[in-house]
């Protein structure tokens, strides 16, 4: 170190010591220019704006990692699969997808996570915390993105779409669920049976099959079912509604197999 007190500085790394506190939410760090910085997320205050866009950032290397993307400069290159990054932080995070490390832990339940974001975001689901509402309809979310994606519902946007049937979809998982159809992946595999599936929900409610679990009551006459769908379809008996009608005569039915049953009675008197 060129002076001995960024040698002191460098020390609290190792012993973990962080004398210098947030008066605003109390978390502490072990350089002072590190609280100056964090600071800034209370105030909004954001002194370094790009000459392009006029984005602004409230830290340098934000700005310096943004001004990448117009340039189009990816400078930081994985050694395993030679994928490149803007921003190192960003490698960072991309290499635990091959190390498999998950460094940030939740304290309530153990769930580990590759990202501090995804923690956070996973934290919500103990404090119930939804703080991203949506305009439309005052639904609430826990995270930006489910609120980014919900509002697809209202503007009918579908940006993904399958390169093989040309199918539409409002999320990227969803076509990656959806692209296992046509390729026959299945990842998900029962433990009990070995029976394997192209979705890890199609897995979970296979697995009641075995536990016997049956989580979803009907609230009027408190039967229970293995899956939401089951319950969906029983709810029908209680409503009236039959949402699959026959376009041959009108004929109304509770289910979709039901109707294709009943067409078939169609087709054999065409015969």
């Amino acid at each position: 170190f060129s002076s001995s007190s960024y040698l002191h500085v460098h020390l609290r790394s190792h012993t973990g010591e962080k004398p210098f506190e947030c008066t605003v939410c109390n978390k502490a760090f072990y350089c002072s220019s590190h609280l100056h910085v964090h600071l800034r997320s209370h105030t909004g205050e954001k002194p370094f704006e790009c000459t392009v866009c006029n984005k602004a950032f409230s830290r340098s290397d934000s700005l310096q990692a943004h001004l990448r993307t117009h340039k189009g400069e990816k400078l930081f290159e994985c050694t395993v699969c030679n994928k490149k990054f803007i921003r190192s932080d960003s490698l960072v995070v991309h290499l635990r997808t091959h190390t498999g490390e998950k460094p940030f832990g939740c304290t309530v339940c153990n769930k580990k996570y590759a990202q501090s974001g995804s923690l956070q975001v996973h934290l919500r689901t103990h404090t119930g915390e939804k703080s991203f509402e949506c305009t439309v309809c005052n639904k609430t979310f826990s995270c930006s993105g489910h609120l980014h994606v919900h509002l697809r519902s209202h503007t009918g946007e579908k940006p993904f779409e399958c390169t093989v049937c040309n199918k539409t979809f409002s999320c990227s998982s969803h076509l990656h669920v959806h692209l296992r159809s046509h390729t026959g992946e299945k990842l998900f595999e029962c433990t009990v049976c070995n029976k394997k599936y192209s979705h890890s929900g199609s897995l979970q409610a296979h697995l009641r099959t075995h536990t016997g679990e049956k989580p979803f009551e009907c609230t009027v006459c408190i039967k229970k079912f293995s899956t939401s769908s089951y319950l969906r379809v029983h709810l029908r008996t209680h409503t009236g509604e039959k949402p699959f009608e026959c376009t041959v005569c009108n004929k109304a039915f509770v289910r979709s197999d039901s109707l294709q049953a009943h067409l078939r009675t169609h087709r054999r008197k065409a015969f």
